[in-house]
This record gives C-alpha cells, sequence and structure tokens, in this order.
C-alpha cells in the first residue's frame, strides 16, 4: 500500500449573482502576484459572538500546563504526522501534538484492515503519547478525513456526498448524519473528523464539487451548521463532545470554491464576495462551537492561505472570534514562498496553529525549534498557538477519556453500519435524487416488471460512492465494501420481492425485449485535482454511453437514464435519448435507496416520490462552465420535478 501521493491538488443563487466579480479573472490556472492582493478589512467582517464562553478554570489549566512545557514539547504540539510516516514509538522521541491517516493510510498499510486494528493502533499512539519521558500527559489527538461516514473503514456506514446531501434540503437529516459519523469514528477509538467542507463551489469543472452543498451560500451555512453539531453536539449541552462526538473541521478557509475550477487555484472575487459567498459556513461553523478550521491549499488575489495573516489570524481569529486551532493541510504550507514541506516559519507566523506534515515531521520539528530559539518565531506566537491546541483537547476531555479503547463506544463495531445507521444513509439517497425528465409519467415502474439494468454503473459500488471511499481516489471493487448494495442488486431485490424480474446486462444485450431499462452510467471515481476537467461535456471522446442509450430506444425499450457523478454536467444528447432521467450524484452503497423512488410499491401505490432540488444549476452547453454565468441554465438551481408534473423535455441542442 502506498502512502498518500503529495497532491497535485487540494486537500449560486440570486446572491452570488448580485456579488458578481468585482476583479477580472486571470487566465485558466494563472496566478497573480501577491503585489496584486487587495487590502482586508477585518472590520467589514461579521462579529461574532462566542459559542462557548470564556472558562477560567479551563483557562487555568491551560496555564498551568504551558508553563510546565519546554520548547521542544510546545513545538511538538504544533505538528500532526501521518501514520504512514510515525510509529507509536516515535512519539515517545517525537512529542508531536496529533497524528492522522490521509486518504490512502491505514494501519499496517492494510487498507482492508479490520476496525480492531484501528482501536489496537489508536492505544498505541495514545499509550506513547502520555508516557514519554518528562511527558506532560498530554494524549495525542488522532484526525481522519471523515467526510461522508468513517469512510475509510470498510463495512462503516458511508453516505451519499455532500453534492448530493444539498439536493435534499433537510438540514436535520444532515446533522443526524453528523451523529451517526461521529459515533463510528469513536467506535474505532479516534477522536477528530476532518469535515465538514464548506466550499460554496461556483465552477463545476473542480474536482471538488462534489464536496460542497451547493452554489447557494444559505444552503452551506444551514448544513454546515448542522454537519458541526451532528459531529460535535451542541455547545453548551452535556452531549458537547462527550463520548459520542468527535471534533468538527470545517475547510478549507477561505474561498477554495471560487477558483474558476482549478483545484489549489487563485480565487480572483471581492473582499465581499470572499466574505458573504466563501465565508457564509465559516460564520455558521463558529456559531455552532467549530473547535478547528483546515486552511486552504487557494489562494485570493495571489496570496497563499496558510500564510495569509490577514484572514487567518486578523479576520478568523480576531474579528470573527475563533478560538480553536487552525490545521494546515497535506503539506499546504510548503507552497509558501520560502518554504519546504520541513521548514516554514512564515505560515506560523501568519496564524497556522497546526501543521500537517505528514512524512516530514522530524525535519519540521528541528528547524521550527530553531526559529523559535531565534526569534523568528516569537514565544508569544508560539505559546498562543499552544494555547489553542491545548484549549481543544480539553475541550474534548482528552485528558479525562483514558485510553481510546476504555471509551464508551469504543469496539463496539456492531454499530459500524450498523442497520438503523444504514436506514439514513437509504433515506438520505432517496432524499437527494432529482428528477430532471420523465417523458409520459414513465416513473415510477411497476415491480412487476420485466427490467433490464445496463451500463457500467450499474453493480459498480465504488462508481456510485466516488473519491474518498475506503481509499483518496475510491478506485475498490465490490468486494471491499460490506454489506453494501450497488444498485442493480438494490432493483433486484426491489422488483423480485413483488414478483418482476431484474438481469444484470451491462451492455444492454437481451432476448427477449424487457418492459424497461434502467441505465446507469457515469463519471468514474476521483478526488481533488485529479477530478479537474476542461470542459463539463459528459464524457468527452467516449459516447458509449450515449450508443447504448440511443440503441435501446431505437428498439423501442423504454429507457430510465441513472447518472452518478460529482458535478453537473452537460449531457444534452443523453437526456434526448431517455425516456426518463435522474441525477443521482454519488449516492454510496446503499443502492435500494434509489429502487426506493424509481419503483411503485406491490400495490401499485407510490412509496416514495423525488424530493431531490438541484443544489446547483444544470449547464445548458459545454462551453460557459460557471455556475453563476451569464448563459441561461438549462435547469436553474433549484429545479426538480416530482412525479405528478410534467415531465416532457423538448429536443435539446
Amino acid at each position: 500500500m502506498k502512502r498518500r501521493p503529495a497532491r497535485i491538488a487540494g486537500y449560486c443563487a440570486a446572491c452570488a449573482l448580485a456579488l458578481a466579480l468585482c476583479v477580472p479573472s486571470p487566465a485558466r490556472g494563472a496566478e497573480p502576484g501577491a503585489a496584486s492582493a487587495p487590502r482586508v478589512h477585518p472590520q467589514r467582517w461579521p462579529k461574532l459572538p462566542p459559542a462557548l464562553p470564556r472558562d477560567r478554570g479551563l483557562e487555568r489549566r491551560i496555564d498551568e500546563l504551558l508553563a510546565r512545557l519546554t520548547p521542544e514539547q510546545k513545538v511538538g504540539q504544533l505538528i500532526q504526522a501521518d501514520i504512514d510516516s510515525i510509529t507509536p514509538d516515535d512519539l515517545r522521541h517525537y512529542p508531536l501534538g496529533s497524528i492522522l491517516n490521509g486518504g490512502n493510510s491505514s494501519p499496517h498499510g492494510d487498507k482492508l484492515a479490520p476496525p480492531g486494528e484501528w482501536l489496537t493502533l489508536a492505544d498505541r499512539f495514545y499509550d506513547a503519547s502520555v508516557a514519554a519521558p518528562g511527558s506532560p500527559g498530554i494524549p495525542a489527538l488522532w484526525g481522519v478525513d471523515a467526510v461522508h461516514g468513517h469512510n475509510n473503514i470498510p463495512g462503516a456506514t458511508i453516505f451519499p456526498h455532500n453534492i448530493a446531501l444539498g439536493a435534499t434540503r433537510d438540514p436535520q437529516l444532515i446533522r443526524r448524519i453528523g451523529e451517526i459519523t461521529a459515533l463510528e469514528v469513536r467506535v474505532t477509538g479516534l477522536d477528530w473528523a476532518f469535515s465538514p467542507t464548506a466550499a460554496v463551489a461556483r465552477d463545476a469543472r473542480w474536482g471538488r464539487t462534489y464536496e460542497s452543498y451547493s452554489q447557494n451560500p444559505a444552503v452551506v451555512r444551514r448544513y454546515v451548521a448542522a454537519m458541526v453539531r451532528g459531529l460535535q453536539g451542541t455547545p453548551g449541552t452535556p452531549q458537547f463532545l462527550d463520548a459520542a462526538h468527535v471534533i468538527a473541521t470545517p475547510k478549507h478557509f477561505l474561498g477554495d470554491g471560487g477558483t474558476g475550477g482549478v483545484d489549489q487555484g487563485d480565487n480572483s472575487a471581492s473582499e465581499s464576495e470572499l466574505r458573504d459567498v466563501d465565508g457564509a459556513g465559516y460564520q455558521a461553523a463558529i456559531g455552532a462551537g467549530a473547535q478547528t478550521v483546515m486552511a486552504s491549499y487557494s489562494s485570493w488575489h495571489g496570496v497563499r492561505m496558510h500564510g495569509y495573516r490577514a484572514l487567518l489570524t486578523d479576520v478568523l481569529k480576531g474579528r470573527m472570534g475563533f478560538d480553536g486551532l487552525v490545521l494546515g493541510d497535506w503539506n499546504g504550507h510548503a507552497q509558501l514562498p520560502g518554504c519546504t514541506p520541513d521548514s516554514c516559519a512564515a505560515a506560523l507566523n501568519a496564524g497556522l496553529d497546526v501543521f500537517m506534515a505528514p512524512d516530514g515531521w522530524r525535519a519540521l520539528h528541528a528547524h521550527t525549534l530553531a526559529q523559535v530559539t531565534s526569534g523568528e518565531i516569537s514565544a508569544a506566537r508560539l505559546d498562543d498557538a499552544v494555547r489553542r491546541v491545548l484549549r481543544v483537547k480539553l475541550r474534548a476531555h482528552l485528558d479525562r477519556e483514558g485510553r481510546p479503547s476504555a471509551r464508551p463506544f469504543a469496539g463496539r463495531f456492531e454499530l459500524l453500519g450498523a442497520p438503523a445507521h444504514r436506514a439514513v444513509a437509504r433515506q438520505a439517497v432517496r432524499e437527494s435524487l432529482v428528477l430532471l425528465k420523465n417523458h409520459q409519467h414513465l416513473l415510477p415502474l411497476s415491480p412487476h416488471a420485466q427490467v433490464l439494468v445496463a451500463g457500467d454503473g450499474a453493480d459498480n459500488i465504488a462508481k456510485q460512492s466516488g473519491g474518498w471511499t475506503i481509499t483518496w481516489q475510491g478506485t475498490e471493487t465490490n468486494q471491499d465494501f460490506p454489506h453494501a448494495q450497488s444498485i442493480y442488486a438494490g432493483i433486484a431485490r426491489c422488483v423480485t420481492a413483488a414478483g418482476g424480474t431484474a438481469r444484470l446486462s451491462e451492455a444492454g444485450e437481451f432476448h427477449t425485449r424487457p418492459d424497461v431499462a434502467i441505465v446507469v452510467f457515469g463519471e468514474n471515481p476521483y478526488a481533488e485535482g485529479a477530478g479537474d476537467v476542461p470542459t463539463l461535456e459528459y464524457s468527452p471522446g467516449d459516447k458509449r454511453d450515449l450508443a447504448l442509450l440511443r440503441r435501446l430506444r431505437a428498439a423501442q425499450v423504454p429507457v430510465v437514464a441513472v447518472l452518478l457523478s460529482g458535478r453537473p454536467l452537460w449531457v444534452n444528447a443523453e437526456l434526448d435519448a431517455a425516456d426518463s432521467f435522474v441525477a443521482a450524484w454519488l449516492p454510496g452503497p446503499e443502492g435500494e435507496g434509489v429502487a426506493d423512488v424509481l419503483f411503485r410499491a406491490p400495490d401499485g401505490s407510490v412509496r416514495y416520490d423525488f424530493r431531490g432540488k438541484l443544489p446547483f444549476s444544470w449547464p445548458r452547453s459545454a462551453r460557459v462552465p460557471a455556475v453563476d454565468s451569464g448563459e441561461p441554465p438549462l435547469f436553474p438551481y433549484g429545479y426538480g420535478l416530482i412525479y405528478e408534473d410534467d415531465g416532457e423535455l423538448q429536443p435539446l441542442p
């Protein structure tokens, strides 16, 4: 198992239109110099009331710990290493404050490691962090990219990706998903989830569009707050950061959704748009009590966020009152001028509190310590960063919880993928499906029918789940998903239970003409910059899916198209070739959630109507990819049919 590669990519409705860019966008991929960055005006940003009142007792405890820490230990608290490059024994010699497992990291390099192996390793890291010579007994935190469930653990509950959740318009569902995710993370002994993504994506060519809830900052605001409360609990209640919850991390601060479709790109928006659109989710997250925020790889007017003091310190920590810690992304500090993966005083001085240094942590510790000794990093900045780390750890009761395996939900592996949890994931699938076309009310289908299920996405759980599933890019086989259902398997179970038949043929072959064909197709899994595309045309240069749709229609077979994608795509030809067309996004492993909506109950009644509404506008052409461009969309933001609607669609160019 390889380590996660060094990233080649990073970890609206009317209001967005009203805040149209005040500065002309640079050429795609270009990044202007820092000299062009406009002045930031912190006083124009919202001044937020604290979600948690200052706890004098907790602050006194932090003072006591700070007084006991050596400079080496203080610097250690500010560095996070990946489990592929650090061992528990290393923590006995290097007092690092946290570890993580990146998208491709797992115990012993085994992507299919059973959950017990995760818990055992968590115990070992915990023991080492508190037993090191001279240790003040502050345990290390373990963070994980739990972005749509505890998605690194085979068998854990996997939910639809955020773009699908954005179609549900159901904040209570989002909160419940956060609660389930937190509980399953706790089962394996981990403390910290690197989610939710607070990006407001405005150009669907971006490979992380599916991590964004919507182009509408109002939706992102509501959903980020709901997810933070689900993961952490509500501030001021006994449930806040209790044994069933984890630390949340809204990301990536700030503006990663407005980089013209380029991952790690430059955001050239005005300050007001940066505040009101890109910043909407962070304002909500801080109000909901978020304890950590992850910095973005992206830039604003040429200045990298990992080194943007005016935004990290003056706005986020100062004006907005954020008193938690700011975490870097995977070697994100190395992108600052004059910095490398193992040396970057500029990031810490700008307001970063914890370096995510997956493999260069040893040298980074030595260099940062030297920079503290020389005064390049002041004692006040060092102590402020360490204070923030300790504040988060103590609020999370890390000093009192004991070993991971001794905590209340640790080792209760029956909670991973528990039936009640999977039922919520299945509900999320049902509510996220968006019906774009329904010629002659073909849908809902009879479960008594003879159904042909075709397309390369029909029996492909990785394709329906997308990136960040078991591994970073999410390209796993069906066998790697315990108790998961492909879309075909879900259809077959629904139909056969009612006396109908379902036959799988990826190529759409048949001897006896079926009553209907369901063709499942779409994007292959990707994550981050690997998903950046130059155009929103679906599958340019390979039109096999379109040919399949047309061939079935030519054979007089009614066709339901189910598109799997992490973004809205230009699919005019495919829309024309299908009788009914469903945008299913990346629904995850609960394939029967799709069948729930496509089929009637055995008695002919409608079990579940379509509820999903587009979280992003749908492109009319491949020419203009930005969701807030001047070209009218084919389907506007918020569009979505229900069964009784007129589902006819005129032929498209």
